[in-house]
């Protein structure tokens, strides 16, 4: 069933919009996208944009159009968003394209080419400017054809925490971690972990309980938010695994609705809020490694290159075994190297 909380954009809220008159702050939008995240609700990231950028799209639009971002699992399962947006269950998502790793190997390269780039940063350009929202679209076009790609990109490496301490990649065999699905759990099972698929809401109780050992979980930030290091006191910084880049996508009939001048300020916006979320997180993570290396109470682990060099030759040999899986797993694949080539990364 498709959701009814939003309202119509009212005609002078439209007329408004158009003339660039800024609609008066105390009223609410007139349309609120229900965009599903895949942030925990206590998640640092989920916070800022809620406080920071939420209400400058309000601003941009002149009050017609905002976005409510929901908790991941909070419609529906965290696999299940883009049916959910082609048929109207949601307006959209924000949420990690790895999730969808099992429809297409090819999400998974375009979810995150495990060990390959070097900062977010970097995955921003290629998503913007380098034909990964275009890739991402046409996986899109193939798998979920009512699902419209407003952007992708990456905001964060993920910050690995851990019960034991792990300085080099011998120290992953028979490691139980937690993982994204497809290459990223891949990768890690070629260097003798065993990976486990889960939630991010479900990580903390794994850990407390055993039931893993350690994740690749999220930024620094929102580990520390999670409470993860008063149970996992070995965290690695700066991550040694995942940059995962997420998707913000929208349904064709929400997109088609929407005014030229509001399809332009919903892009514009998405742009600049992961832009800014970037900034903030490359400070607070090394704000909150700064803090708890003189607190001493947990031990931040960083490697030495020689074992992230290791790792990334794991990595390769995954890239290449995915990309031999389908036509669209090639071609994203392809699509990355040229980038990653073209930017002196390889």
């Amino acid at each position: 069933m498709k959701f009814k909380a939003l309202k119509s954009i009212s005609t002078v809220a439209v007329f408004a919009a158009t003339m660039g008159i800024t609609a008066v702050a105390a009223n609410a939008a007139d349309r609120v996208l229900k965009i599903q995240t895949s942030s925990n609700a206590s998640h640092a990231s989920l916070a800022y944009l809620n406080a920071e950028w939420v209400p400058k799209l309000e601003e941009m639009t002149g009050g017609t159009l905002t976005v409510e971002l929901l908790p991941v699992d909070a419609v529906v399962p965290r696999r299940e968003t883009a049916e959910a947006i082609a048929v109207g269950i949601l307006d959209g998502d924000l949420t990690s394209i790895n999730y969808f790793s099992g429809i297409d190997p090819a999400f998974a390269l375009m979810g995150d080419l495990i060990a390959g780039y070097d900062s977010a940063d970097q995955i921003q350009a290629f998503c913007a400017q380098g034909g990964g929202k275009e890739m991402l679209q046409k996986l899109y076009d193939t798998h979920f054809p009512g699902v419209h790609v407003i952007g992708c990109g990456a905001y964060a490496r993920e910050a690995f925490v851990s019960k034991v301490p792990v300085r080099g990649v011998a120290d992953l065999s028979g490691l139980k971690i937690r993982s994204p699905e497809g290459l990223a759990a891949d990768v890690f099972k070629r260097a003798g972990a065993a990976p486990v698929s889960m939630s991010g809401s479900e990580t903390y109780g794994a850990l407390e309980k055993g039931v893993i050992d350690a994740a690749d979980n999220s930024a620094y930030a929102n580990n520390d938010a999670n409470g993860m290091h008063k149970i996992a006191k070995y965290p690695i910084f700066p991550g040694i695994h995942s940059t995962p880049i997420l998707q913000f996508t929208v349904s064709h009939s929400v997109y088609d609705e929407l005014s030229a001048q509001e399809r332009t300020a919903l892009e514009t916006w998405y742009l600049a809020a992961y832009n800014g979320l970037r900034q903030h997180f490359d400070r607070l993570d090394r704000k909150l490694v700064a803090r708890d290396k003189a607190a001493g109470e947990i031990e931040v682990i960083d490697w030495p290159q020689g074992e992230r060099d290791k790792l990334r030759e794991i990595a390769k040999e995954a890239w290449n075994d995915f990309a031999a899986q389908s036509d669209l797993a090639k071609e994203v694949f392809e699509a990355h190297i040229a980038f990653m080539q073209e930017a002196g990364l390889l």
